[in-house]
């Protein structure tokens, strides 16, 4: 028979990632994603075991009904977006098998559909998803992504990225956009390449290369939104070169404490130069 509290789980119905009992749980796994470390993935994948009950439980929690589950789909492909390369197996910097990569985000999947699905598990199904991610994290490390001593600049540069979605209806940022376009073209690329490059070598070096690929693809999002108004998405031919400039600054604010200063203004003085910001001085 199924308790009151039970069928009172079941009943709840949760519109929106805010109105979640649950957020705040949600909101730490969530942002550990980026800075889960390679010596964390062997111990996620030996504390993983796709037993009968586990499989019972993700099966609860993934049901078509479950809390916010496009959302938590949607958090599992930017999971394998976050670590694409490490899944790849390719590069020289990657040092966990593939195989014990692949195991790992297995539980890491299993904490995110826990996290969400939590109204409507049992404490034992809640327990079987969200064992092997608190037995590596035990305590949340993190309300939001750490992007380092220039946060809130990096910040501010993916929050005005949508704003030019409305540039068909608002002449301010048709001016920014435009203005954008001609300077991402008229931008000598070899520097800004090479400028990149170690900018990457640095994000590598410091840890930081998920939270580099969780910028781009939250950069990448950003731009790609419709117009709210219309839902038009013109200027298709122009929107990468604007998507680089963006990107650009982001990854050079990311890593400033680690290039040299010509590096990171080589990659974003360009967009500052139209949208002021103010680095951090860095400590004496």
């Amino acid at each position: 028979m199924v308790n009151a509290s039970a069928m009172g789980r079941r009943r709840a119905v949760i519109t929106s990632l805010e109105d979640h009992p649950n957020l705040p749980e949600i909101l730490g796994v969530l942002a550990q994603l980026p800075h889960i470390a390679d010596h964390d993935l062997p111990q996620l994948a030996d504390a993983w075991h796709n037993t009968v009950a586990v499989a019972d439980a993700r099966a609860h929690a993934l049901l078509p009904d479950s809390p916010l589950v496009l959302e938590v789909l949607a958090c599992f492909e930017a999971v394998v977006a976050l670590f694409d390369d490490d899944l790849t197996g390719d590069a020289d910097y990657i040092t966990v098998p593939t195989d014990v990569t692949n195991t790992a985000l297995k539980a890491v999947r299993d904490a995110i559909a826990a996290a969400y699905a939590r109204p409507l598990l049992t404490r034992s199904e809640y327990v079987a998803l969200m064992a092997p991610w608190r037995s590596v994290y035990p305590l949340q490390n993190f309300e939001e992504p750490d992007l380092g001593p220039n946060a809130d600049l990096i910040k501010a540069v993916l929050t005005a990225m949508p704003q030019l979605s409305q540039r068909c209806h608002d002449a301010e940022s048709r001016r920014l956009y435009d203005r954008m376009v001609f300077t991402a073209m008229s931008l000598e690329s070899t520097m800004r390449e090479s400028a990149r490059r170690e900018a990457w070598r640095a994000a590598i070096l410091t840890a930081r290369r998920r939270v580099w690929l969780m910028v781009r693809r939250s950069a990448t999002e950003a731009i790609s939104r419709p117009c709210l108004q219309c839902g038009r998405h013109d200027d298709l031919g122009t929107e990468d070169v604007v998507l680089e400039l963006c990107l650009d600054a982001a990854y050079g604010l990311l890593v400033a404490d680690a290039i040299d200063d010509t590096l990171t203004d080589v990659l974003t003085m360009p967009l500052t130069d139209l949208v002021p910001l103010q680095r951090q001085a860095p400590p004496v």
